[in-house]
């Protein structure tokens, strides 16, 4: 049964109670992250998530961490181009303590030396990204593929950007975005709702509207190439971004059906194609939905001196995709979906996300039952149409290399 309520200060509470679950799960949801920050301010969602754990008015960061140790919680964070979330599952006797505590930090002290401090920490994190080859690449696609458009924003931000935040900055930023009308709370298992709901409106009772937005429109694309050489690497890697359907989109069901059949880890047409033949190391494809916006990827990683005949055979798996669909490769995948999404069911936390991330982008709830019915409804044909509405052009890739192989 799905439950939802709009508090006094604007606040929404949605939650999937489960009495008979063995555990509970809170997560509060901030409808920002990269793509809602000035460019110079790049990387101050994902520093200030950081921020949140440092303690309080009310608690020092260790007392934080003592509170959610108290009582078992299994508890994080984490920063998206689209939403911060911060939340914890624990034993039901626990659930109206883990959300004072995350509603306790949701508000945090923002003390100067704390920032200092944590600026080192954020600038060794994009240090540690700078040695994954497919960050490396990612990163710099995405950048020429959306150029001033903030969906090209690093989410850690630059070491130019984090050097050059000022704290006051950060506060700014906080205020107007870390609102009572731009956050979720979600809630999922073992919980009393309406308990929930006034606690909640007690603990954020202070928390105010700021009526702030996003703009969602999409960006202007061109057909583009990017070419790296990096001696830290030894192997060459291969990636393509290109329009698809965005999370408004229904038809994302149907593109998320398409880049399965190309690209899943196994018994895929880039597996068989490219792993199986011993061609490439790695080999994927896959589908991300955003606000206003959605994006196929391709992936692959080999030999330097075979990366041009790799990319020719995406390009031939991608040409021949439609033709080659058959009935079996939808009913595999049906019942790959199923699995995993009754798996998740079972899991308040798994819930709690699902519910969670859909009301923050779409202010819309599903069921578990509807979702698994849009897979189960897609058809050959549906796949035929999203891959002709959105036919892998334009294409951003790049190329990654050793300078030697060049």
């Amino acid at each position: 049964m799905f439950k939802h309520r709009t508090l006094s200060n604007g606040l929404t509470v949605i939650a999937e109670p489960d009495p008979d679950a063995h555990s509970s799960a809170v997560g509060f949801f901030v409808k920002t992250g990269a793509r809602d920050e000035p460019t110079p301010l790049m990387g101050v969602s994902h520093f200030l998530e950081h921020m949140m754990f440092k303690g309080t008015s009310k608690r020092s960061a260790a007392e934080l961490n003592q509170a959610f140790d108290d009582i078992g919680a299994r508890n994080n964070a984490y920063t998206t181009h689209e939403a911060t979330c911060f939340y914890a599952t624990t034993l039901p006797e626990h659930a109206d303590t883990a959300t004072e505590i995350i509603g306790d930090m949701m508000r945090p002290a923002l003390r100067q030396d704390d920032f200092d401090t944590e600026k080192g920490v954020i600038l060794e994190e994009i240090a540690m990204y700078k040695d994954s080859p497919f960050w490396v690449l990612y990163e710099e696609v995405a950048a020429h593929r959306f150029g001033a458009h903030p969906l090209g924003h690093r989410v850690l931000g630059t070491n130019e950007t984090i050097n050059e935040m000022q704290r006051d900055q950060m506060q700014q930023y906080f205020d107007e975005r870390y609102s009572a009308d731009n956050t979720v709370i979600s809630l999922a298992g073992n919980i009393d709702f309406d308990r929930s709901c006034e606690l909640i409106e007690s603990v954020c009772a202070s928390w105010v509207k700021t009526g702030v937005t996003r703009d969602n429109s999409a960006p202007q694309l061109l057909d583009e190439r990017v070419s790296l050489e990096d001696d830290r690497f030894g192997r060459a890697y291969w990636l393509m971004l290109t329009p698809g359907p965005a999370a408004q989109d229904d038809r994302r069901y149907a593109a998320t059906l398409l880049t399965q059949i190309l690209g899943a880890a196994d018994n895929s047409r880039l597996h068989w194609a490219l792993i199986e033949n011993g061609l490439a190391e790695e080999a994927q494809a896959g589908f991300e939905s955003h606000d206003g916006v959605g994006e196929f990827y391709v992936y692959a990683s080999g030999d330097p001196e075979r990366i041009e005949e790799i990319e020719s055979v995406i390009n031939r798996e991608i040409s021949t995709l439609v033709d080659s669909l058959t009935e079996d490769d939808l009913d595999r995948l049906r019942g790959k979906f199923a699995t995993s999404f009754t798996i998740g069911a079972e899991r308040p936390g798994d819930r709690m996300q699902r519910i969670g991330r859909r009301w923050t982008l779409l202010g819309e709830h599903r069921t578990l039952e509807e979702e698994l019915e849009l897979i189960r409804s897609v058809t050959l044909d549906d796949i035929r149409a999203v891959y002709e509405a959105f036919p892998f052009t334009p294409r951003t890739v790049g190329v990654l290399r050793p300078p030697s192989s060049v």
